[in-house]
């Protein structure tokens, strides 16, 4: 070999060495706790934290059912704010995406800025240290949502602790019309004045809200889960009557259930009650305002993320509301369509039976008679794969037609924390396990 030979050889040899000690640094660097994609103070200047394919199932670990549009916001909605949303999770995982809905609005809703983070503390606006993340929606900042629809975001790299609550905020510079809502959060969120998507503290979140606004899921990339269960319901399944911001929704304690049983199934939570939902009768507008479960079936369960079981807790609202429902054959009949439709993509079906309201202000014993008799044909096996028994669990032993009195919240239809945590203790987690059943 010639000296030239030689010197162009190892020039080669030296190249290689560079390229793979670039390279080994690289994927060093790009294996850490995901703080590259944190937020920084500064100049806004575009970063994607979008995450790459990572193993794990994408789960819901918090939704909300888009019922209305909030009162007041048909002309500007929130042009010129922030909201940050405050929602609790069931399950966590390693990245998060969220889904906002324009689902009631009559104009596009632009969306120039989002972002997500961990909260510091429980009921606070302020981002934990190194957990705040810019949100991208096909690689973009911004969004346009057209009237009517729904846009779900790219990944963004963020370990999300289970049993905790996330704040998504966004940005829309311009008047969006009605604003898509779920109202009765029972929990605070907030409102600030300008793009505040990245602000790490609270201090500019000087409105607070009792709703949650655009936001209609988040779902987390997990390995501590399999999948999901919707519970699908009205008022009581909303939470309506428990405390504020104190997460005793009874699908909350369900939720802390099967992350801590021993033999549970590893399932996020997602609650897609509306108060005052019924099942077979629309609110008026359209689209809907409080949609019948038969409508909202389709978005609100099938179409959640990794969902492997339902359970349905509705019908009270059928019989209390104006028109009374008096067939309790019809409302039957439309629980069985809902069992029938998840079963169609193979989901188990769990349903409860309807809680006594003696005492409430639109008690009727003929409207008693209809509840009776819907309970008897749930009971009897002949509507969903299994049933959990509320009705037994919360009535008073001396007057079945009421709630006994520690599990009522004082209105005689709804349960208080304690009645809301006996729900979720009665309910038999095994019964989510397995495949859809035969059709009934």
């Amino acid at each position: 070999m010639t000296k030239r030979h030689g010197y162009a050889l190892l020039a080669a040899v030296l190249a290689v060495i560079v390229v793979i000690s670039a390279a080994i640094y690289l994927g060093v660097s790009g294996t850490d706790d995901g703080s590259q994609d944190t937020i920084s103070a500064g100049p806004r200047t575009p970063r994607n934290s979008a995450a790459p394919a990572s193993s794990g199932t994408w789960v819901g670990s918090w939704s909300a059912s888009p019922a209305g549009y909030e009162p007041g916001t048909e002309r500007k909605g929130f042009a010129g704010r922030s909201i940050r949303n405050v929602v609790h999770t069931s399950v966590g995982g390693n990245s998060a995406r969220i889904t906002l809905s324009n689902l009631y609005g009559t104009t596009p809703l632009s969306i120039t800025h989002a972002s997500i983070a961990i909260a510091s503390t429980a009921n606070n606006p302020a981002a934990a240290v190194g957990t705040l993340r810019r949100l991208t929606f096909d690689g973009n900042t911004s969004v346009v949502i057209p009237p009517g629809g729904q846009v779900l975001s790219d990944a963004a790299r963020l370990r999300v602790p289970h049993d905790a609550d996330l704040l998504v905020t966004t940005y829309s510079p311009t008047p969006s019309g009605p604003v898509t809502y779920h109202p009765h959060a029972r929990q605070i969120s907030y409102v600030a004045e300008g793009d505040r998507t990245e602000d790490q503290g609270g201090e500019a979140y000087t409105e607070q809200s009792p709703y949650w606004r655009y936001l209609a899921a988040v779902d987390v990339l997990s390995n501590e889960s399999d999948g999901t269960v919707v519970v699908f319901g009205d008022s009581i399944t909303d939470g309506i009557s428990s405390t504020m911001g104190a997460n005793r929704r009874w699908t909350d304690v369900l939720a802390d259930r099967m992350r801590d049983e021993a033999g549970a199934p590893r399932y996020g939570v997602v609650n897609q009650g509306i108060s005052g939902n019924r099942i077979l009768s629309d609110g008026l507008g359209r689209p809907a305002i409080n949609p019948s479960g038969l409508s909202r079936f389709d978005r609100d369960v099938l179409d959640r993320s990794g969902v492997k079981a339902v359970v349905i807790a509705l019908g009270v609202n059928d019989i209390l509301r104006n028109p009374h429902q008096n067939n309790p054959d019809r409302i039957v009949d439309g629980l069985r369509e809902l069992t029938r439709q998840a079963h169609t993509r193979g989901l188990r079906v769990v349903g409860a039976t309807l809680m006594p309201f003696g005492g409430h202000r639109g008690y009727e014993p003929r409207l008693e008679a209809v509840r009776q008799a819907v309970n008897q044909q749930i009971r009897d096996g002949q509507v969903f794969d299994e049933y959990v028994d509320f009705d037994k669990a919360l009535r008073d032993g001396y007057d079945p037609r009421k709630l006994q009195s520690r599990y009522d919240s004082g209105d005689h239809l709804h349960p208080s924390d304690a009645g809301y945590r006996r729900m979720a203790e009665t309910f038999n987690l095994s019964h989510l396990k397995g495949s859809a059943a035969a059709e009934l």
